[in-house]
C-alpha cells in the first residue's frame, strides 16, 4: 500500500474528532477541509453555475454528492495517515459511491441515470454510456464495496438517504439525444469547476475574487475609447473614403445589437472594419440583454494575438486586472497526465500494473475556466471546450451559457466536422442563452447542412452587405494555367514588381519561392517569407518589417502560406495565389490594394495553378475544388461573386453532407453526430480534434537572432516548465517562441538529437533555423 516516496506534511494537522470526515488535507495553517463543508459548498457553486439553463438543482445534487466515496474508512484512514506521517498512500477510488447513489435516485427517470457519469468521472472524464451502465448494473448487483462510504456519509449528511431525483430543465425532451448528451457536458463543466474552486479556496484561503465587470461598463469603455482613436487619427489626416465607409459600417452594427438573441451573420468584405464592428455588436448587445461575457473564437493564433491585442487597447483598465483572457495553445502540456488517465472500459483508480502518471502542474494552469468578461481564444480550443471530455478541457465549457460567441473567419471550420459542430451550437443558442456571431467575407451557407436546415433563423448585423462588396471590389482577378505555369515561373514574374505577394498552399512551396527570389544570398531584407516553421514571434517582426517597408516605399516580396489570408493588415498593389478554394483566394485578394489607394484595374490578383506545387488534398479541399472548378475560373466567375459562392458552399456541402445528422455515410461528421447519440464522450472527443498533433506537433525554438532579454525569457520559460514550477508568464512568453512541423521530421530531429524534451509532448528545437525561413523542410 506503501509508496517508496515520502513527503514531509506541510505543518501539524489538528486532531479528526470522532464522526468528523475530511475532504482535503490541511492547508498551510493545519486546517482540514471538511468533507460536508466541500459537499455543500461544492454543489452551492454548481447550483449557481447551472442556473442560466435550469439545471440549478440537478448540478446542486451532483455537486453534494460527489465525493461520497471519501467517506470509506480505507479511504479516510490513508488521508489522515499521509497528513500525519507525509507518506504517499494508495487510497481507494472515491468515485463510484456518489455514482451509485444518484443512478439509485434515478431509477424512475431513465433520462437522468447517465447523469451519474458527472459523479464517476469527475476526476477522470467523461466515460462513454455503454461502459459506464455495465459498471453501474454490477453495483446495482452487489453495492458492499461502497454501502459503507454511503453510511458513514450519511452520519454527517443524512440528506443524501432521502431518495429523491433532482428535476431535468423543463426544455429537455428525453427523445433528443443530442441534447442530454450536451447538457451532461453543461452539467459536468459546472461540477468540476466547483469542486476545483472550493478545493482550491481551502488551499488558498483569503485569496482575492477576481473584480467583476459589467458589460455595460466594458460597452461604454470600448466606444469611448475607439471615438478617441477615430478623432487622433483624424487630426493627422481628413478622413477617406474607406474611413467613412467603416464607420457607416460600425454604426448599422451598433444599432442590430439591440435585436433579440439569436444567431447572427457578419458578412462583410475584407478591409471593411470587421474586427471592430463584431466587437462593438457583442458588447453591446450583452449589455443590452444581461448577458455575462463574450468570447470571440478565430481559428489562427496570429489572428488570437493580433485581436486580443486591439481588444486590450480599448477594453483593459489603465491600471488593474486585466479584463481580456487571451487563451489558446499550440501544444499539448497534458500528454503525461493522458498517458495515466483511466483507458477505456475499466472502473477507475488506478489499477494493477498500471503506473502513476508524472503530475504536470501546467495542467492546473492550462485548464483555465473562462471566468473574466471578454476573452480571445481559438477556435480548436472553443470546440475541445464543446466536446472534450476530459475535465481540464470541459471545466470552463458552462461559462459559455448567457454569453456572446463570436466565430470569425467561420469558413475556416472543418466540413468533416461541420454536423457536430453545428448541432452543438444550435443547442447553445436554443438551450443556454448564447447569441452566435458568424463573421466572415465569405459566408459559407451553413443551413445547407441537416442541423441548421430548419427552425433557426439568422438574422444579417448589416442588413444588405452585396452593395459593400462592390464598393470595396479593390483588385481584378486574372487566371493563370497550363504546364509553364511553375512556382519558378510565378516567383520570377512577382519579382518583376516592386512590391509583391505570392502566396502558396504549403510550407515547401514557400521556401522553394524564397529561394528562388534570394538566387545566391542566404537573405535579404527585402525578400521576406510566413510560414508557420517560423516562431510566433519571428511571423510578428517579418509582418511588421513587411509593413513598414510598404509604407515607406521600400521594395518588398513577401511569399507567405495561407496563414497570411486571415486577420494580417497588409497593402500589396500586386498579388498571385496559388489555386485553392475560392473562400481562400478572396481572403488573399484582401491583402491587395486593402486601403483602396490604387485602381482595382491596375491591383491584380493572379490565381495560378503551378504544376509543380502542392495542390489541396484534405477532403473538403477536393470537394471543394470540384465544386469551385463549375463556378470559377477563366471565363467563369470571380471568387468574391456572392451568388456564384452561395451556389458554391451548397454543393460543396451536398457532396459530403448525409441524407441525416447522423447518416453514416455522410462526410460533414454524422458519424460523430451518432456518438453523440449513444453518450460516447470519450470517442466523439478524441474524433473532433481539429489539429492532428499525429501529423503536425510545436516545437520552442530559441533563435540566434534573439536580443538578450527576449533569449533569457525564452530559456527561463524553458526552465521552469522543466522544473514543474511554471508561471502564468511562462505560456504567454514561450507563445512567441513555438514553430510547427510535421510529426515524422520531430522524430527524425529526435532520434539526431536536434530536439529535446521540456515537458509533456513539447520539445526544444536545437538543429538549424534560417534567419528567414525557420526550419526548413527536408529537401
Amino acid at each position: 500500500m506503501l509508496e517508496n516516496k515520502a513527503v514531509e506534511p506541510l505543518c501539524d494537522p489538528m486532531p479528526v474528532p470522532e464522526g468528523r470526515l475530511v475532504a482535503h488535507s490541511p492547508g498551510h495553517r493545519g486546517l482540514w477541509h471538511w468533507y460536508e463543508d466541500h459537499a455543500r459548498g461544492t454543489g452551492e457553486l454548481a447550483r449557481r453555475f447551472a442556473e442560466p439553463w435550469g439545471g440549478g438543482e440537478l448540478a446542486y445534487r451532483l455537486g453534494h454528492d460527489h465525493d461520497t466515496g471519501k467517506g470509506a474508512c480505507a479511504w479516510q484512514d490513508g488521508l489522515i495517515e499521509e497528513a500525519t506521517t507525509g507518506r504517499k498512500l494508495h487510497r481507494p477510488s472515491h468515485h463510484e459511491a456518489g455514482a451509485f447513489l444518484f443512478a439509485q435516485a434515478a431509477r424512475r427517470h431513465p433520462v437522468l441515470t447517465p447523469f451519474a457519469g458527472v459523479i464517476e468521472g469527475h476526476h477522470t472524464g467523461l466515460s462513454a454510456w455503454s461502459e459506464l451502465r455495465i459498471r453501474l448494473k454490477r453495483l446495482m448487483l452487489d453495492s458492499t464495496e461502497v454501502n459503507q462510504a454511503i453510511s458513514q456519509v450519511a452520519e454527517v449528511m443524512p440528506e443524501i438517504l432521502d431518495g429523491t431525483c433532482p428535476a431535468a430543465p423543463e426544455w429537455l425532451d428525453p427523445r433528443d439525444r443530442t441534447s442530454v448528451e450536451m447538457l451532461i457536458r453543461m452539467t459536468y463543466s459546472a461540477v468540476v469547476d466547483a469542486d476545483r474552486l472550493d478545493t482550491a479556496a481551502h488551499f488558498r484561503p483569503g485569496t482575492a475574487p477576481r473584480p467583476h465587470v459589467g458589460m455595460a461598463e466594458l460597452w461604454g469603455r470600448y466606444e469611448t475609447r475607439r471615438q478617441e482613436a477615430v478623432a487622433e487619427r483624424q487630426c493627422c489626416k481628413a478622413p477617406s473614403w474607406l474611413d467613412r465607409l467603416r464607420e457607416d459600417v460600425y454604426r448599422e452594427a451598433i444599432e442590430a445589437a439591440a435585436s433579440e438573441p439569436g444567431v447572427y451573420r457578419l458578412h462583410l468584405p475584407t478591409g471593411a472594419g470587421k474586427t471592430f464592428a463584431g466587437g462593438g455588436f457583442a458588447l453591446r448587445h450583452a449589455a443590452l440583454h444581461g448577458l455575462r461575457r463574450v468570447i470571440v473564437a478565430v481559428p489562427f493564433i496570429s489572428i488570437t494575438e493580433q485581436n486580443a491585442a486591439v481588444y486590450r487597447s480599448l477594453l483593459d483598465p489603465e491600471h488593474g486586472a486585466e479584463v481580456v483572457l487571451e487563451h489558446h495553445s499550440a501544444v499539448n502540456f497534458e500528454a503525461s497526465d493522458r498517458r495515466g488517465s483511466r483507458p477505456s472500459g475499466t472502473s477507475g483508480g488506478v489499477h494493477p500494473g498500471q503506473k502513476h502518471a508524472r503530475s504536470n502542474p501546467w495542467v492546473k494552469l492550462a485548464a483555465e475556466n473562462w471566468d473574466a468578461p471578454f476573452i480571445v481564444t481559438t477556435t480548436v480550443r472553443l470546440i475541445e471546450s464543446l466536446f472534450g471530455n476530459s475535465p481540464s478541457a470541459t471545466r470552463r465549457l458552462h461559462r459559455l451559457a448567457n454569453s456572446v460567441i463570436v466565430l470569425d473567419e467561420v469558413q475556416a471550420l472543418p466540413d468533416t466536422l461541420l454536423t457536430p459542430i453545428l448541432s452543438g451550437l444550435r443547442q447553445l443558442a436554443e438551450h443556454y442563452g448564447v447569441t452566435l456571431v458568424l463573421s466572415s467575407a465569405t459566408q459559407p451557407e451553413l443551413t445547407a447542412l441537416n442541423p441548421w436546415q430548419t427552425g433557426l433563423p439568422q438574422r444579417n448585423i448589416v442588413a444588405n452587405p452585396a452593395p459593400l462588396f462592390h464598393q470595396l471590389r479593390r483588385v481584378r482577378y486574372e487566371w493563370r494555367t497550363g504546364p509553364e505555369v511553375t512556382l519558378g515561373s510565378v516567383a520570377t514574374e512577382a519579382a518583376t514588381h516592386d512590391d509583391a505577394l505570392v502566396v502558396v498552399n504549403g510550407t515547401k512551396d514557400a521556401s522553394h519561392v524564397h529561394k528562388v527570389w534570394l538566387g545566391d544570398r542566404e537573405e535579404n531584407p527585402g525578400t521576406l517569407h510566413l510560414s508557420t516553421r517560423m516562431t510566433g514571434g519571428h511571423r510578428r517582426e517579418t509582418i511588421q518589417v513587411a509593413k513598414q517597408r510598404l509604407e515607406a516605399g521600400l521594395d518588398t516580396l513577401l511569399v507567405s502560406t495561407s496563414l497570411i489570408e486571415a486577420g494580417v493588415d497588409l497593402d500589396f498593389p500586386r498579388g498571385f495565389r496559388a489555386r485553392s478554394l475560392p473562400e481562400s483566394e478572396q481572403q488573399a485578394a484582401g491583402r491587395i490594394n486593402r486601403e483602396g489607394r490604387h485602381r482595382a484595374e491596375d491591383s491584380v490578383m493572379t490565381i495560378f495553378e503551378p504544376s509543380d506545387g502542392l495542390q489541396p488534398r484534405v477532403i473538403y479541399n477536393r470537394c471543394g475544388i470540384a465544386a469551385a472548378s463549375r463556378r470559377f475560373g477563366q471565363g467563369l466567375k470571380n471568387p468574391d461573386d456572392l451568388d456564384a459562392l452561395r451556389s458554391y458552399y451548397r454543393h460543396r456541402y451536398r457532396l459530403q453532407a448525409g441524407s441525416s445528422s447522423t447518416d453514416p455515410n455522410g462526410a460533414t461528421g454524422e458519424a460523430i453526430e451518432a456518438l453523440r447519440e449513444k453518450l460516447d464522450y470519450p470517442e466523439v472527443a478524441r474524433r473532433m480534434r481539429m489539429i492532428d498533433n499525429e501529423h503536425s506537433v510545436a516545437v520552442v525554438v530559441i533563435r540566434s537572432q534573439l536580443n538578450q532579454e527576449d533569449r533569457q525569457g525564452a530559456q527561463d520559460a524553458v526552465k521552469q516548465l522543466r522544473s514543474g514550477v511554471p508561471t502564468p508568464e511562462t505560456y504567454r512568453t514561450l507563445q512567441d517562441h513555438m514553430a510547427s512541423i510535421p510529426q515524422q521530421e520531430l522524430q527524425t530531429a529526435i532520434n539526431t538529437g536536434h530536439a529535446v524534451e521540456v515537458a509533456g509532448d513539447l520539445r526544444e528545437w536545437t538543429g538549424p533555423y534560417h534567419p528567414q525561413r525557420g526550419i526548413e523542410p527536408p529537401a
